[in-house]
């Protein structure tokens, strides 16, 4: 069963280029990650982004969310980027796809 993270934030104004980079090295660490399914960014018309990361299991998004070096991340992120965030965590009770 998969265990989708729904990040919601809003970026502040002065965000800039450290957090296109430091997005960048997060991902690529996340990618990284055993469990790891995927990745998907959206932004609104207001501004508010969405980003889905998908892992395998709870466990392998804990260990993710427990990595030192998003740990450093997420505090970088609360004092220079991000005007708000919300996360939720979510298991995937039921899952079609077109085509199968």
């Amino acid at each position: 069963m998969a265990v989708l993270t729904v990040f919601r934030s809003r970026l502040r104004d002065d965000a800039g280029d450290d957090y296109v980079e430091l997005v960048a090295e997060m991902l690529e660490l996340a990618r990284s990650m055993p469990g790891f399914r995927e990745f998907k960014r959206f932004t609104a018309d207001d501004g508010e982004r969405v980003s889905i990361i998908v892992f395998d299991s709870l466990e392998t998004q804990e260990a993710w969310r427990d990595n030192a070096e998003h740990r450093a991340a997420q505090q970088r992120g609360r004092t220079s980027f991000y005007e708000s965030y919300r996360i939720q965590v979510c298991e995937v009770l039921r899952e079609r796809a077109f085509p199968p």
